[in-house]
């Protein structure tokens, strides 16, 4: 008896030396993937810091060209943002005159050329206006429509087209406006 004891107690080091061996490769693992993600975190922080340094620079006189300098240095952000500046009620003397207050100015602030279509906010199939590619800096005024109306107050939709070089739409943005014709 006293030797299967001994096999028995043989069996079990081996398998606790196994299991000891397999929960310290377990740990390990667990501290790499860790500190991978503590890493990963830390430089994600990192980078928002940075950002929020920039954001709270003031420019000077005094710091005004090294400002400068880490714009040049920025990467390149992907156009498709956009500032919308236009009149929100267009006035109309008749349907098929020009309006005396609408305006739409693309600013010179903005990453991309644009033009618009305008559509009567019931049936967005047919385009009541199509405007030509406004520049970044430029406006349109003196708009009149491309499909006279009667006179009401009619709830519209402008669907702004963001174009690249190329004039191809990078991106889209809808706007809520009235157009009001008096006769």
């Amino acid at each position: 008896m006293a030797a299967q004891a001994n096999g028995q107690t043989g069996n079990g080091g081996k398998g606790n030396k196994t299991v000891v061996i397999l929960l310290g490769v377990i740990i390990v693992l667990l501290v790499g993937v860790i500190g991978v993600f503590g890493a990963m975190l830390i430089k994600s922080n990192k980078a928002n810091v940075e950002k929020q340094e920039k954001r709270n620079v003031v420019v000077s006189q005094n710091n005004a060209e090294e400002v400068a300098e880490e714009l040049i240095q920025e990467q390149y952000v992907e156009p498709g943002y956009y500032n919308a500046q236009m009149t929100m009620e267009w006035h109309f003397a008749t349907g098929d005159a020009e309006s005396d207050n609408a305006v739409v100015v693309n600013d010179s602030s903005n990453t991309n050329d644009v033009y618009f279509d305008v559509f009567l906010a019931e049936d967005e199939s047919t385009p009541i206006l199509q405007s030509p590619v406004i520049p970044r800096g430029g406006e349109l005024n003196n708009i009149k429509l491309d499909t006279p109306l009667g006179a009401g107050k009619y709830d519209c939709v402008m669907i702004y087209h963001l174009v690249d070089e190329n004039q191809d739409t990078v991106s889209t943005l809808r706007v809520g406006f009235t157009i009001v014709v008096e006769q």
